[in-house]
């Protein structure tokens, strides 16, 4: 039971961020483009119904979340998040009255394959329930760094796959950041109650860290396709949980020959995410 409960909420959040992504790509493609970072963007995206749907959507993905991180490893809830774009796929098509073609049901199968045969051989466990400080602060000033040069990066260049992958990138480090932020406040939340989560740094950290993600997410989709964006961001925030989750909570990973099956599993999950992204496209827009 330690680790069917943690799987079944990453399951769900999984399955309601995927919806909210398919909900906020259409939010984004119908208000007016921006070439810079505008957090006005926002303010137009509210005026969207869509929009506000999908943003309930990352509120019930938040919630599982949070339940799934304060329960299992952080190397164990955040790369089942990549199931997010086989279910965005899937919940696209059936939007979009499509139907999937062959190669792209592969790919699916490619992704869960892959994850499975990565997390079973990994067996993602232990870790210790508290971080202290001195491991915070490399960790994030790290991440911040790398968001603030992908984003620069990407922002600098014009509409097209380098911008949307810099932004995908620099997203994904701002979620797998918040992970690890909400992990650690939800540990503050079960030891010391509703005080102590309101009154702890954890919770304003991935608070801010998550509106950054948000905002990073929606300039992303809009810089340019999604197979520069999606995998960028799908595989981006899984390598950096896993980070994140050895190097903040010390948590446990095999080692030795069964490394051979997790890079076999990396890699089926790499060619399903690729495949997913380049031809998975048209069913995600709508259009």
């Amino acid at each position: 039971m330690g680790v069917v409960l943690p799987v079944l909420f990453a399951l769900l959040a999984a399955f309601s961020n995927a919806l909210a992504t398919v909900l906020q790509r259409r939010a984004a493609l119908s208000v007016p483009q921006s070439q810079g970072f505008r957090p006005g963007l926002v303010v137009d995206l509210l005026r969207q119904p869509v929009w506000i749907a999908g943003m309930l959507a990352v509120v019930v993905a938040g919630v599982g979340q949070a339940v799934a991180l304060a329960t299992g490893p952080l190397s164990l809830v955040q790369p089942l998040f990549v199931l997010e774009l086989p279910l965005a796929l899937l919940l696209a098509s059936l939007m979009t009255h499509r139907r999937l073609p062959r190669a792209m049901w592969l790919a699916v199968g490619s992704v869960v394959v892959g994850l499975g045969i990565a997390l079973a051989s990994a067996a993602p466990d232990g870790g210790e329930a508290e971080v202290a400080l001195d491991r915070w602060l490399p960790a994030l000033a790290a991440c911040a760094g790398a968001a603030v040069l992908l984003a620069a990066a990407g922002l600098r260049r014009p509409v097209g796959k380098a911008r949307a992958g810099c932004l995908g990138a620099a997203t994904a480090v701002c979620y797998a950041l918040t992970a690890a932020l909400m992990k650690d406040s939800m540990r503050v939340l079960d030891t010391e109650g509703v005080t102590g989560f309101l009154t702890t740094w954890q919770t304003y950290a991935f608070a801010a860290a998550g509106v950054g993600a948000v905002l990073l997410l929606e300039h992303a989709m809009q810089g340019g396709p999604l197979v520069a964006s999606q995998p960028a961001l799908t595989l981006g925030d899984a390598a950096v949980s896993l980070l994140l989750g050895v190097a903040l909570y010390q948590e446990d990973v095999r080692g030795g020959w069964w490394v051979v099956p997790q890079l076999l599993g990396v890699a089926l999950i790499v060619v399903g995410v690729l495949t997913l992204a380049r031809r998975g496209t048209d069913l995600r827009t709508g259009q």
